[in-house]
């Protein structure tokens, strides 16, 4: 309504409580003219959380509690306020770095600060997440206390799950045990996929049940999302929303006054067939919800066990053994053609590398996909390879995708790195994604070892990915590269490698600081070409290199001569690394295979 209204989308639409109060209050009084028995507040994103994306992390209490005032202002106790509380927009713990307990402090700061303000109950809505649902109801009842109702919603797909595959049966099955009083779905696709959904959810709980859908899924029409679904299609579906066993109807997206009238209009006739037990929202009457059939809520399916790592590669199978391996790295080609790339991969073969290490998009390139690489090495130069899989390109579901995909290709061996963001190359205009980081990722590798999908849902089958992670000696925030490196071990790592070390010193003291863990290590080594890639080392990867190391590329005074230095300085690293570590991986500087074989050669 507000979008309606000329409020452009860029804006804060909370915010709008301070600075566009009239216009807040007057939508709502649209609405209490129209029949509404409960208005919702202006605050779904009126969380610390979102409000930093627009500066305003300071205005949260002033911002909720000018969102209670207006609808009080306009309901004029002709309908009980809800206090409107959305997702934080980001990724919880296992896919994010934000804790569960770090979400439940934020939604019941919001929480409160609704609940001082007057609001007669709160409505938790367009909920995805189970976990993140889950933090929302218990700060709610923590902020509200026995008294108001809280109500709680999820927004379904057309299949009636929650984004990751979470199943309407698995999410009752939790909901009943919350100390939440309504719950039920809104948001959505539209009306079919909710009541769906509330027929299903009605088989599993005696709770009071809510449905709130969009007005159908809107279209742009010169410039503007219009939804299409008519104020009659609206009210047809409230009554039968109403026979399936909501007790709480109305709409989300697209909704308007002329909507929510003929849906007051249709459900003044509806006689509900049976209550089971009076439900309370803010000192009035609910019917209960409808009749619990029943239905057993089945056991959740429990994780596989996880292939052993020595049986999902061969390079598992080294590492689990303990031996040393060693790595040389080869981009994907820039074009169709990767006849060089296997090339280089079959003379590794031949000189005794166990596997090939590639990219995925080094240096925010666009080149072949990483995974097809992988393939093509290991079917025609018969080596295996390691695919490089950053976050930057894909979102949870096509990393999921893609995960599922490159098990079935038999390219198992992975590094999980969150990858360069698209400035750093030639086409900086390019959309980054980066739902999850390198952290999230192995969460998800690691579900999918275990037979289970993004959702927690069992799939059937399991992977077999080999799963690995980047770490960086010579970070300049040592402290938060070790928190990092901690979480990924967690998440499910089973082996890590190293950015190009030069400095002992740094590798050693990383070791040192990891040394509890008993995880695999695999150091990077990168062959210097002339001073000026030590310099490009230095000043623009932030690897840093020794003096002594920088003055002996200086005086190189040919190509052949800065070669020659760079592949001894990387003989002598690897000479001095190999006790410490696993094994090694080998840089091959602008294709130049032989060097990383040379410096192999020790």
């Amino acid at each position: 309504m507000l979008y309606s209204r000329g409020v452009f989308i860029n804006r804060c639409f909370d915010e709008l409580n301070l600075s566009a109060p009239d216009l807040v209050r007057q939508i709502h009084r649209e609405y209490v003219e129209a029949g509404a028995d409960i208005l919702q507040t202006n605050t779904f994103g009126a969380n610390r959380v979102r409000l930093a994306g627009f500066s305003l992390t300071e205005k949260v209490r002033a911002i909720n509690e000018a969102g209670v005032r207006l609808a009080k202002e306009a309901a004029q106790e002709k309908a009980f306020v809800a206090g409107t509380i959305g997702p934080l927009g980001i990724h919880l713990e296992p896919l994010g770095p934000t804790s569960f307990a770090e979400a439940r402090v934020v939604f019941r700061e919001q929480a409160e600060a609704l609940i001082a303000a007057g609001a007669d109950l709160l409505i938790l809505e367009t909920f995805t997440d189970l976990n993140e649902v889950r933090e929302a109801v218990f700060a709610a009842r923590e902020a509200a206390g026995e008294g108001p109702v809280v109500i709680a919603q999820v927004a379904v797909d057309d299949f009636g799950r929650l984004l990751g595959g979470t199943s309407i049966e698995t999410v009752v099955s939790a909901v009943n045990d919350w100390p939440v009083d309504v719950f039920g779905f809104n948001c959505s696709v539209g009306p079919k996929a909710i009541l769906e959904a509330v027929e299903q959810a009605a088989r599993y709980t005696s709770k009071p049940l809510s449905a709130m859908p969009n007005a159908g899924i809107p279209e742009r029409v010169e410039g503007r999302n219009i939804y299409l679904s008519s104020p009659e299609y609206m009210a047809q579906y409230a009554n039968r929303l109403l026979r399936a066993g909501a007790r709480i109807v109305g709409g989300c997206c697209g909704t308007t006054p002329e909507h929510i009238k003929l849906i007051v209009s249709e459900t003044r006739s509806f006689q509900p067939r049976q209550a089971v037990g009076p439900g309370r929202a803010a000192g009035v009457e609910l019917a209960g919800a409808a009749h619990v059939k029943g239905l057993e809520v089945g056991a959740r399916v429990k994780a596989l066990d996880p292939v052993p790592m020595a049986q999902k590669s061969t390079l598992g199978a080294k590492l689990a053994a303990g031996k040393f391996v060693t790595f040389v790295e080869i981009l994907p080609p820039r074009g169709t053609d990767a006849s060089k790339e296997i090339a280089g991969a079959r003379l590794c073969a031949e000189s005794g590398i166990d596997c090939i290490n590639v990219p995925d998009g080094p240096r925010a390139s666009a080149r072949m996909s990483a995974q097809v690489t992988c393939q093509l090495i290991q079917q025609q130069a018969g080596i295996e390879a390691v695919n490089h899989f950053c976050c930057r390109d894909r979102n949870i579901l096509g990393i999921q995708s893609e995960l599922l995909g490159s098990h079935a290709a038999g390219v198992r061996n992975l590094i999980c790195i969150t990858g360069d963001p698209p400035r750093m190359g030639i086409y900086p205009a390019a959309t980054a994604v980066f739902d999850v980081d390198a952290i999230g990722l192995v969460n998800i590798a690691k579900n999918l070892n275990c037979g289970l999908d993004i959702g927690g849902n069992p799939m059937g089958s399991q992977t077999a990915l080999l799963i690995g992670v980047g770490a960086n000696p010579g970070a300049l925030q040592m402290d938060e590269e070790i928190r990092r490196f901690e979480w990924k071990l967690q998440a499910g790592a089973e082996y890590v490698v190293t950015q190009p070390v030069f400095d002992l010193d740094l590798l050693e003291g990383f070791l040192k600081r990891i040394e509890g863990t008993k995880i695999p290590v695999i150091c990077g080594i990168w062959p210097l070409t002339s001073y000026r890639n030590a310099e490009f080392m230095v000043n623009e990867l932030r690897v840093p290199v020794p003096a002594h190391y920088m003055e002996r590329m200086r005086r190189a005074d040919s190509g052949d001569a800065a070669r020659d230095a760079g592949v001894a300085i990387a003989r002598e690293m690897v000479a001095r690394v190999r006790p410490m570590v696993q094994g090694i991986q080998l840089s091959a500087p602008f294709g130049r295979y032989q060097m990383a074989l040379d410096v192999a050669a020790v």
